[in-house]
């Protein structure tokens, strides 16, 4: 697998680094004045301090839940998901689509929540219950059918 990279304004370096740092236990990098790189779980994840606002919550409707169209996140094993979901509770962070299980007791079955960081970037996380499932259609894409690579 090779590393992403994904560059996200914020509006405050420091509340960004300390989320980041926090929340998630990703190491600061390179770091200037107006920005800063993060282990991002593998990946290369940097903030960079922007002046503007960052509210643009479009979004289409997936399983009942209107998504924000612009987003990030990743796919984390089920603990994490949870353990992660607890800082975010804690922290009283705001929730798009609150942390719920999709396709309970099925396959496909998935932890998922989006949140915005303290900049107002959009974020999912999600787990499945069986990683082999990731890219699995659902019911509403019948028949069941594992991806091959």
């Amino acid at each position: 697998m090779y590393p992403f990279h994904l560059s996200i304004p914020v509006s405050d370096i420091d509340i960004a680094k300390d989320f980041y740092s926090n929340v998630f236990g990703c190491k600061i990098g390179r770091s200037g004045v107006r920005w800063a790189d993060f282990n991002f779980f593998g990946h290369q994840l940097t903030i960079h301090l922007a002046e503007f606002p960052q509210d643009d919550f479009r979004s289409n409707n997936v399983d009942g839940h209107n998504i924000p169209v612009r987003h990030f996140g990743l796919v984390l094993d089920w603990g994490r998901w949870h353990e992660i979901k607890e800082k975010l509770l804690i922290r009283d962070v705001t929730f798009v689509v609150k942390p719920h299980i999709r396709f309970k007791d099925k396959p496909g079955e998935q932890a998922s929540m989006f949140f915005l960081d303290p900049a107002n970037n959009v974020m999912e996380l999600k787990a499945f219950k069986d990683n082999n499932n990731l890219f699995a259609k659902n019911e509403s894409n019948k028949p069941l059918e594992l991806s091959k690579g």
